[in-house]
């Protein structure tokens, strides 16, 4: 099992950034990827962005290319999300989570990024 805990989060106004970090503890989880979540009052969980915790292949949702970086320092054993030109509609408690064969789990309990207009 892994454990993750979110942080970074707070509120922000348009244009700004922020970095979050996911720090992860428990079993070793170096052949994982590792994913960052986002949702927003009232709707769905969304993909954000991944990355391959061996060799650091990214992927990222449409909505954030460009603005959101994902990169991990293996030796924290920690994944971090920049994000840059915050918009409002960025707003969402933000998790991050381990793909495995059984798909996404070990969600962390989340931190709120609030974008002001």
């Amino acid at each position: 099992q892994v454990q993750l805990v979110e942080s970074g989060g707070g509120l922000v106004q348009a244009g700004g950034s922020l970095r979050l970090s996911c720090a992860a503890s428990g079993r070793t989880f170096s052949s994982y990827r590792i994913g960052w979540f986002r949702q927003a009052p009232g709707k769905e969980r969304l993909f954000v962005a991944s990355i391959r915790w061996s060799g650091g292949t990214t992927l990222y949702g449409d909505s954030v290319k460009g603005r959101f970086t994902i990169s991990r320092d293996n030796a924290k054993n920690t994944v971090y999300l920049q994000m840059n030109s915050l918009k409002p509609e960025d707003t969402a408690v933000y998790y991050c989570a381990t793909y495995g064969p059984s798909g996404w789990s070990d969600w962390g309990q989340g931190t709120q990024v609030t974008v002001s207009s």
